[in-house]
Order: C-alpha cells, then structure tokens, then sequence
C-alpha cells in the first residue's frame, strides 16, 4: 500500500472542495438528531472513521483489511442512523488503491453490496427522508461503482509512466556511456598513430643528428607537419562533438514521439545543405524542446515536422493536434520558450507561434551558406 495519503482523496475526478463537503456534510445529517446520545455517537463515529481511514493507508498489509471492515461498519452505521451514505466514497477510493487483485475484488464486491443494501433498506424505512437526496444518492451509487476501478487505473498509468520514465533515463545514461566510448576510439584512432610515429620519428631524428644533419632536419620537418596534422584533426573531432545533425536529432524526436504513443509525420529533407553546425545545431536543440513540450504538455496524439530549406532561410515547423496553450499563459514565457527564441536570436533567428486546434511552432533561421573549403584558402 502506499506509504501516506491525505484525508482528501487526490485524482478521483472530483474538486477538493467537493470532498471537503463530504467531510463537512456529516455533522450536518448527525446535527438533525433530537437526542444529544446520537449526536455525540454520530460525532465519535465520524472521527473514527477518518481515524480509521488514515490508519489504513499507513498499515501493513493485514492489517489493512481490519481497518477496512471498520470503515465499512461505521458507514453502514451512518446510513442506517443518519441516512448519510458518502463515507462509501471514501472506501470506494481506498479499495482502488489496493495493488492485489484477489483483495481488491473481494473488498470491491463486499462494499458494493453492503452499500447497495443500506441504501434499499434506508429508501425502505425513511423514505421521506431520503427522497429529496435520492439524486445524490444515485450519483453515489454509481461512485462506488466506478471509483475503485478508475483509481486503479490511474495507478497503474502513473507506474506505467514512473516505468517509462525510468527507462529513459537509463537509456539516456547508456547513451552516455556509448559516446564516452566513442570518444576513447576516435582520440585513440585520432591521436594514438600519430604520437607514435612522432616518437619514432623524434627516436631516428636524435640519431641521425651527429652523423646525417640534414636528414635530421627533414624528420624534425615531419615530425612538425604530423603535430599539425594530428592537430587539426582533434580540433576537427571536437567541433563534430559540440554540434548535433538535424536529421540525427530528427531520428531522436520521432523515438520519443513514438515512445510517447502518438503518430509522427515530416516533410521536406532533414540534410541542410551548406549550412553552419552551429546554426544546424541551435535548430536541433530547439527541435528537441518542442517536441518535449508537446510530449509533455499538449495531449496531442499526432505531431508533424516541415523542414524547408531556401536561398534565404531554413525554416522548421511542428504541428501538434493537443490543446493548444491555455489562455492565461503568454505564448514566449515557460516551457522552454524563452530559451529556444535566445537560441534562435544568437543565430539571427525568429520563431512564431499559433494555438488554434493544437499548436503550430514555426522556427526561422537565415540561411548563411558555409564557404566552401577552397574559398576558405584563399
């Protein structure tokens, strides 16, 4: 069972201010009573139900089904004397919470019964009394119903999702792991015949000095010409570290809309051509956090990328088919939305957005082409 819960039950549907009166409404079913005896043992059976109830969220296992038959005892109680039958809401709450399948169908199908029967037997009795009620009571009825199944439920998404959540992580920590790897290979493959060949080179350069200067010379050169070679290449390794694809980023987007349980659709080609990585790389990332946002935020079912490439820009945009954004929040503020449009203003970029039937990000940046290699040369 679940280590501690409050009085008021959290995502059942229903406001906490609607729970809050069926805490409330009993005193006022126990305060109609003439006789001070009842109205002092209806108060002492309403602590001991909530009593009870807290206790049997903080109890081991057996001990849970003690305190549920109490509870049950005391609403049935409550309905005969007071004709107050929303205490079987609360039950109908806890019993969703019970993770055993055998008990939960056993304490579902007790509770439905008995609260059924309290009811007929109460409509039978004190029918005048229970008749202005008698819609609540339906609704009531029903609760106890559905209730325990719908907690179950969520209690199941929620670990579902605590599940996937986990795996992400984990996910994301081997991909650490993988790139930490990588890195060990290209530095060794990068550096590692290189530096050995200087140090072959340095070795036949220090011998070759007292006997064959000029040949001493001619290695020194290679030596030189190979640091700057093995150089280059490092600075070239860690530029492609620092900066992402997009169309790697975009095989990244459509994992984690599939993982989410929604459709994925794009258009138009993710390899720009001629462009700068750090230009490529500020799209990547403000690909990554909306798609997150959607994932997060939107309930969207499907979502769409448009990559469009010009002589001018590069314009990226993702469609979601969620709820759009809500009207009390302002469009460039939270969600990553202030970070992705400094990115975009560090590239000279813009970005655009549009809530109506879903959301609609458009992204744009200018298209600066990358000089070529021998432009760079000359």
């Amino acid at each position: 069972m679940q280590s501690w819960y409050h009085i008021i039950p959290k995502n059942t549907g229903l406001s906490t201010y609607v729970w809050i009166i069926f805490c409330l409404l009993p005193f006022f079913f126990i305060f109609r009573s003439s006789s001070m005896f009842e109205i002092a043992f209806g108060i002492f059976m309403t602590l001991l139900f909530f009593l009870s109830y807290r206790l049997s969220f903080i109890s081991n296992s057996r001990m849970v089904y003690l305190w549920v038959s109490i509870e049950m005892a005391i609403s049935l109680v409550m309905t005969f004397l007071f004709g107050y039958i929303y205490f079987a809401l609360f039950l109908a709450f806890f019993i969703g919470n019970i993770k055993h399948l055998g008990g939960f169908l056993s304490l579902y199908i007790v509770h439905l019964m008995t609260t059924i029967a309290a009811v007929v037997m109460t409509f039978v009795t004190e029918v005048d009394d229970i008749f202005p009620h008698l819609p609540f009571i339906v609704i009531t009825v029903i609760g106890v119903i559905l209730l325990p199944f719908t907690v179950r439920y969520r209690n199941k998404q929620h670990k579902l999702e605590g599940e996937l959540q986990d795996a992400n992580e984990r996910i994301s920590q081997l991909m650490v792991l993988e790139e930490r790897e990588r890195i060990a290979r290209d530095l060794h493959d990068t550096l590692g015949q290189k530096l050995s060949m200087i140090g072959l080179k340095s070795d036949l350069a220090g011998k070759l000095i007292p006997v064959k200067p000029e040949k001493a010379v001619e290695e020194v050169q290679d030596i030189r010409q190979t640091a700057r070679t093995a150089l280059k290449e490092v600075r070239e390794m860690v530029s492609d570290m620092r900066g992402t694809k997009l169309e790697d980023e975009l095989i990244r987007v459509q994992q984690i809309i599939e993982a989410a349980e929604m459709s994925f659709e794009y258009e138009g080609s993710p390899k720009l051509e001629n462009t700068p990585l750090l230009v490529e790389n500020v799209l990547s990332m403000c690909l990554k956090e909306a798609v997150t946002n959607i994932v997060k935020h939107s309930d969207a079912s499907h979502c769409k990328v448009t990559i469009t490439q010009t002589s001018t820009e590069i314009l990226v945009v993702v469609e979601d088919n969620g709820r759009g954004l809500p009207d009390n929040i302002e469009p460039f503020k939270g969600n990553g939305m202030q970070g992705m449009r400094e990115r975009l203003e560090f590239v000279n970029g813009s970005m655009e957005i549009y809530s109506s039937h879903g959301t609609t990000l458009r992204l744009h940046v200018p298209n600066i082409i990358k000089q070529s290699n021998k432009e760079e040369s000359v």
